[in-house]
């Protein structure tokens, strides 16, 4: 199916007893996600009652993988479910298992989590077992096998029914892992296409028609000023922005950084404990600070409809994570625009992008002197930022760097908080009103 369609009176057509589904969308929705399970809880004809009928503890589960994001799945499985009472449980690292273990003896109706977290439960929790699971659902299918989750999903598959159960995959991006899996355990799957914006006929990746694509080539050198520049401009400043960098260190020095400058900056990160994840997500989205600087594990799925730009700060070394990251914005019919800085060392990479998506960007109109006329203090803020780091990374070495059990604290450091009063944001002291203009 190469066109939108009503997604709940398509569900209500395709779903029986050993039905299997792959989806293939180009904006991957908490919503859509949760219309194979809610549509259960909602009136379908006589034969499909489901959980309104039958209230069935663990009736469903759905894999995802990310912490954030299945906490926001589960978030929107308890809203789209309330009129019935429907209850879900989120099972997740980074948070204590004995408090999850208790809300699975509350026997919830629907279950969302990380795979590792629930092979640990499977395994560990006295009670817990997934033989009578009528759902499983595997979100952004094609990143859960891509990060070595295989074994995992091979427990699961293993702990839960053969027979009479439905399963979903949804992904915005097709692999040969996940082609793999949905010939091994999908019988007879139905293959959707849920806009024309996704994948064409000629192989190629789309992506919405209202999001504006560019790209601004630097020396590897002046990026950081490039991005400051972009981030500052009369144009893009005041946007609420996403920027990429490809690795944790790469993020957590970019915040400091523009924070270092005045800027409302944000970061999150794998090497972040999963408290302060949430704490700069909540506030991101709250509107408190303007900037969240992530890694990938913040281009999957998350739904923050307030963002208007994506900055690639890195050229993504896997060309199908640019289409997830531009995703984080232009959603829902939105307007949103997505800007690449690359360098000497990223045309290729970029040329496999524009193949891959089949567009062919446009070059951003930025100020070319802005850079120039930031370069010096965008340099001695990451020379400061970058001693930040250093300094957080001895003491997190050191003594003062575990905790009482003797294991090394993740995300502990100074620079994963968010400083409102002195600190990192003001480590430039009275230059910062530089930001006035240059």
């Amino acid at each position: 199916m190469q066109k939108a369609f009503d997604f709940f009176s398509f569900f209500l057509d395709v779903r029986r007893p050993g039905a299997h589904l792959f989806n293939l969308q180009p904006q991957p929705s908490t919503f859509n996600l949760n219309l194979p399970t809610s549509s259960h809880l909602l009136p379908p004809p006589p034969t499909y009652q489901g959980l309104m009928d039958s209230p069935q503890a663990f009736y469903a589960l759905i894999l995802s993988p990310t912490r954030e994001l299945a906490i926001q799945i589960a978030e929107q499985v308890e809203a789209l479910g309330s009129g019935i009472g429907a209850r879900a449980a989120p099972l997740v690292g980074g948070v204590d298992m004995t408090a999850q273990a208790i809300a699975l003896s509350r026997r919830p109706h629907v279950l969302v989590g990380t795979p590792g977290r629930v092979v640990d439960h499977l395994s560990n929790t006295k009670g817990f077992s997934l033989k009578t699971l009528k759902h499983l659902v595997l979100d952004e299918a094609d990143r859960l096998l891509n990060m070595d989750f295989e074994a995992e999903i091979d427990a699961v598959l293993k702990a839960i029914p053969r027979e009479g159960r439905m399963t979903q995959l949804f992904s915005a991006t097709m692999t040969s892992k996940v082609a793999k899996l949905q010939r091994a355990c999908l019988r007879d799957p139905v293959r959707v296409e849920t806009s024309s914006d996704g994948k064409d006929g000629n192989g190629k990746y789309q992506t919405v028609s209202t999001l504006r694509q560019q790209f601004s080539f630097v020396p590897a050198k002046h990026k950081d000023a490039a991005a400051v520049a972009a981030l500052t401009s009369d144009e893009l400043g005041g946007c609420t922005s996403i920027v990429f960098s490809r690795t944790c260190d790469g993020a957590r020095r970019l915040a400091l950084l523009l924070r270092a400058l005045g800027l409302g900056a944000l970061p999150i990160h794998g090497q972040m404990s999963q408290p302060k994840r949430l704490a700069a997500l909540s506030k991101f989205k709250a509107g408190e600070r303007p900037i969240l600087v992530a890694t990938d594990v913040a281009s999957r799925g998350l739904d923050i409809p307030s963002v208007d730009l994506v900055l690639n700060y890195d050229v993504p070394m896997n060309s199908k994570d640019y289409v997830h990251r531009v995703g984080r914005t232009a959603r829902a019919g939105r307007s949103g625009r997505a800007l690449t800085l690359v360098t000497q060392y990223d045309v290729e990479q970029f040329q496999k992008i524009e193949a891959l998506t089949g567009t062919k960007m446009e070059a951003w109109g930025g100020d070319p002197e802005a850079a120039e006329l930031l370069a010096e203090r965008v340099a001695e803020a990451g020379r400061l930022a970058s001693a930040q780091m250093r300094e957080a990374d001895s003491k997190r070495g050191g003594g003062g760097g575990k905790d009482g059990g003797g294991k090394k604290r993740r995300g502990g450091a100074v620079d994963d908080h968010d400083d409102d009063n002195g600190g990192v944001g003001d480590i430039l002291g009275g230059r910062r009103k530089f930001m006035k203009k240059y």
